[in-house]
């Protein structure tokens, strides 16, 4: 079937939109001479897309209500097998809802993607079933997985800790962190672009890493902002996270994100080796934000002091840089999501890589529908599409600049450190806010824990939260940052502490 080409008239309204006065008799000739290159768009229409091949067979699955869906942490519920041996063998696995898993529902939290269904496995899916992995659904997530709350999905169901019912997971993986903390499963995939792997897995009590940027491929995940973009783990021990990082890590000729990956340790290799002789920095900056609850801080700072009984060395270090982190986020979180995932309907251009375009075609027209979309997000792409208007792109470009400086103030502390530490957000679970909670407390709520994290989605480097205490009955996370590609040296002190304490009596 061939490309609907314009009309005289239509070449006149992108005249305007691209700030061109045009008259018809300009626009007539225009069109006739574009018409060689339309039979171009044609002959690309009648082409086979080129798309990885589905390796396993699965049925489509169900979305589970009730009983089954106690936390309302899944979104859709499945059981697809992969290999009869391998790492994972034995293992379930939920997949974050903005993974393709193919024949599987795919929502992104969104109405606007409700009932689309990809034809392809995303890379980790399919290294997961390769390795002898079984899925087990898709786990809920937030809406477009803009928020740090887990309030916004479109279903109306929030996701319920299982710490404390009524209040939040964190998000965006919000479902990952429920399914795992309630023993669902042992393993999950969550994203992050600020925060969202480990935000969750804090509040829920749990293990996750925010790998290095590019170490796990993206491919088939919907993106957000390329420079931003991350999976991970999210696991019920810190074994099985390096377990699961081993299965997906490593480059796939389809994501630019992952130039120059190196090739991955074993993981695994490195828990055993403890913390002894490790150098461990204490991030003053990390500590006593304005948010902070007192309770938080001082259960990260005890489990830090564990290390010297570990045979670790543990200094005080001072990172100014860390303080402005969030600041620069701001540019390329929001400009950055306007450009790619908005007007770039969820893929942007000017990469080489996998598109996916039936994903592309489903998601095109969501400005018919974007007054469904939560404030979270609606406050976001407002600043963030004025700001291009006014400025052109002048502050996304400034903040990619400083981000380097940035980056390179953690490189030099951990050039005497093998990892920085701090506290994984501030806080401990929020109560969920109502759903007729005024905006700026539905606001507050999915974006009020994002001080220590999102500053490491700039800069790239590793970063892992493990449980490490209790404060009002609640888990808290403390945040362990490595340097780039090292995730063995953070995972390796990570079990160190883990097996020293039972951390749910602290």
């Amino acid at each position: 079937m061939p490309v609907k080409g314009p009309t005289a008239e239509q070449i006149v309204e992108v005249g305007a939109q691209l700030g061109m006065r045009l008259d018809a008799d300009e626009a007539a000739q225009y069109l006739a001479a574009m018409q060689p290159m339309l039979a171009g768009y044609d002959a690309v229409d009648s082409m086979a897309d080129e798309l990885p091949q589905v390796a396993w067979p699965r049925v489509p699955g169900h979305r589970p209500t009730g009983d089954e869906n106690p936390h309302n942490g899944w979104y859709w519920k499945t059981a697809i097998k992969g290999a009869a041996e391998g790492r994972l063998a034995g293992k379930k696995v939920g997949i974050k809802d903005n993974i393709c898993v193919a024949g599987v529902p795919m929502m992104n939290g969104a109405s606007v993607l409700e009932g689309y269904v990809p034809e392809v496995d995303a890379t980790a899916v399919r290294r997961i079933l390769d390795a002898g992995g079984e899925i087990a659904g898709k786990t809920a997530c937030e809406y477009l997985c803009f928020s740090g709350g887990s309030h916004t999905n479109a279903t109306g169901l929030p996701v319920q800790n299982p710490w404390k019912p009524g209040h939040t997971t964190g998000g965006s993986s919000s479902g990952s962190g429920a399914v795992v903390a309630a023993g669902d499963v042992e393993m999950a995939l969550g994203g992050d672009q600020g925060g969202s792997i480990r935000i969750p897995a804090s509040m829920c009590g749990v293990v996750g890493l925010k790998p290095t940027h590019g170490l796990v491929p993206y491919t088939g995940v919907m993106p957000i902002e390329l420079t931003l973009d991350h999976i991970g783990p999210m696991t019920d021990t810190v074994a099985n996270n390096a377990l699961l990082l081993e299965v997906i890590a490593g480059a796939d000729g389809l994501d630019p994100r992952q130039a120059g990956v190196p090739e991955s340790p074993s993981y695994t290799d490195a828990l055993e080796q403890g913390a002894e002789g490790l150098t461990i920095g204490v991030v003053t900056e990390g500590f006593g934000h304005p948010n902070a609850e007192p309770g938080v801080d001082e259960t990260v700072r005890a489990a830090i002091a564990r290390y010297e009984a570990l045979g670790a060395a543990v200094r005080e270090i001072s990172i100014p840089e860390h303080l402005v982190g969030g600041a620069v986020w701001t540019p390329i979180g929001l400009e950055g999501t306007v450009d790619c995932m908005m007007n770039g309907n969820g893929f942007g251009t000017n990469w080489k890589g996998l598109y996916l375009t039936s994903l592309i075609d489903r998601y095109a027209r969501w400005r018919e529908r974007a007054d469904e979309f939560p404030h979270t997000l609606k406050y976001a792409i407002l600043l963030g599409q004025y700001m291009l208007n006014q400025y052109g792109g002048r502050y996304y470009g400034k903040a990619q600049n400083v981000a380097r400086r940035i980056r390179a103030a953690y490189d030099s502390a951990l050039e005497d450190c093998d990892a920085i530490a701090m506290p994984t957000v501030p806080m401990v679970a929020t109560p969920i806010p109502p759903p007729d909670a005024p905006i700026d407390l539905y606001i507050q709520r999915a974006h009020e824990m994002l001080t220590n994290t999102a500053v490491f989605n700039v800069t790239g480097h590793p970063s892992l939260t493990i449980p490490c205490g209790l404060s009002d009955g609640l888990p808290v996370g403390l945040m362990l940052t490595g340097r780039h590609f090292d995730e063995a040296t953070i995972y390796r002190a990570a079990h160190a502490y883990e097996q020293s304490v039972d951390w749910r009596t602290l």
